[in-house]
């Protein structure tokens, strides 16, 4: 499938607590400008009458009929029915609200609805980082090729998704891969986004602070005491992004022990990745124990930030040696040295949202 040749239209939905933003793709790019609307997130009645006059105005600016509607809505959900579950920030949606039937009823064609985690990473493996990493390992004359793609999202939480040689896992539940409730190493007692979040951030960064700061403060305001060495909360600030950072790679080996693959980072918090990032890849190529106290790596496989040129020249030089096939005069070849990637997405999360919605449904009509 190349949805940059597609020509079918589909209607997306960029759905937050506090905006709907409404739009329509053709051959993976938007062909009207976004419609924005406020959720109305507290009145059910009006929030769905929102998303029904939303997606009418864009179909009504199309020159032609959309084959589908797809986008990402927050969980839980019934995503593979369309229905959505309690939102704690929709508080409107409670007792399973059938969304995707409605709208199935009220336009006539066929509705995708799914995580936008989910989302993010099947863009990215479609049209973003999977196929750029490919096509540079071939022209860097690398025999290596990846079909596994393991995504998540910094922001307000901690999401995630993975794909498989092309297809995304929804799971049985349509509850796949929410790595926010994997366990941490580095806080035993809590789950994983206690400490990969905005709130880890500024907990994190209050609790070592000499001086007083408002306990709205946001990462990058953190962000520019870390960067301000004159400031004497300069370590606490770094200090936190470090800790942010060792709980993401503790959470990464976890995720790549599992798939083997590329990890593709996106979300609001990317923009510190100078900060966090040489934690993680401590982390993630570091050592983990036997009860004797034996070391061993944390993973069978080095990983490399290849946002670094030069991490990325080593990632794709070609380590084969030849080796001989026993009981004959034949060789082949064999790369001793296993390796995967971690890098910062270049769309962006949003329009890696935008990109999974509209091959999702390409793919499932």
């Amino acid at each position: 499938m190349n949805i940059w040749r597609d020509e079918r239209v589909v209607m997306t939905l960029d759905a937050g607590g506090t905006n709907f933003v409404f739009s329509a793709m053709k051959s993976g790019e938007e062909v009207v400008e976004p419609i924005r609307k406020p959720s109305n997130a507290d009145n059910l009645d009006l929030c769905l009458q929102t998303i029904v006059d939303g997606f009418q105005e864009v179909s009504n600016k199309l020159s032609e009929k959309p084959v589908a509607i797809s986008f990402a809505f927050p969980g839980p959900a019934d995503y593979r029915n369309g229905i959505i579950g309690d939102l704690p920030n929709l508080p409107a949606f409670r007792g399973g609200v059938a969304l995707g039937p409605m709208l199935r009823e009220k336009f006539n064609i066929p509705v995708f609805i799914n995580n936008d985690g989910d989302l993010f990473v099947y863009g990215e493996a479609l049209g973003g980082v999977l196929p750029e990493v490919n096509n540079k390992l071939v022209q860097a004359g690398s025999p290596k090729r990846y079909k596994n793609l393991i995504g998540v999202t910094l922001g307000t939480g901690f999401g995630g998704g993975l794909v498989h040689n092309g297809e995304l896992l929804i799971g049985d539940n349509s509850i796949a891969t929410e790595v926010w409730l994997t366990s941490s190493r580095i806080y035993p007692e809590r789950f994983a986004e206690e400490g990969i979040s905005t709130r880890a951030i500024q907990r994190e960064f209050l609790s070592r602070a000499k001086s007083e700061y408002p306990k709205d403060l946001m990462p990058k305001d953190v962000y520019d005491v870390a960067m301000d060495q004159t400031n004497p909360d300069n370590a606490a600030a770094l200090e936190s992004f470090k800790t942010f950072g060792k709980c993401l790679g503790d959470s990464l080996a976890n995720l790549l022990t599992i798939t083997d693959g590329i990890a593709v980072i996106g979300g609001g918090l990317t923009g510190a990745h100078d900060l966090y990032m040489p934690a993680a890849l401590e982390e993630m190529n570091g050592k983990c124990y036997t009860s004797n106290g034996d070391s061993l790596p944390r993973l069978v496989q080095k990983v490399y930030n290849i946002d670094n040129e030069d991490e990325f020249a080593e990632f794709a030089a070609n380590h084969s040696t030849d080796i001989k096939i026993p009981g004959t005069d034949k060789t082949i070849k064999y790369d001793p040295n296993p390796r995967l990637a971690v890098c910062s997405s270049e769309l962006g999360a949003s329009k890696a949202i935008g990109i999974g919605a509209y091959a999702f449904a390409l793919k499932n009509l």
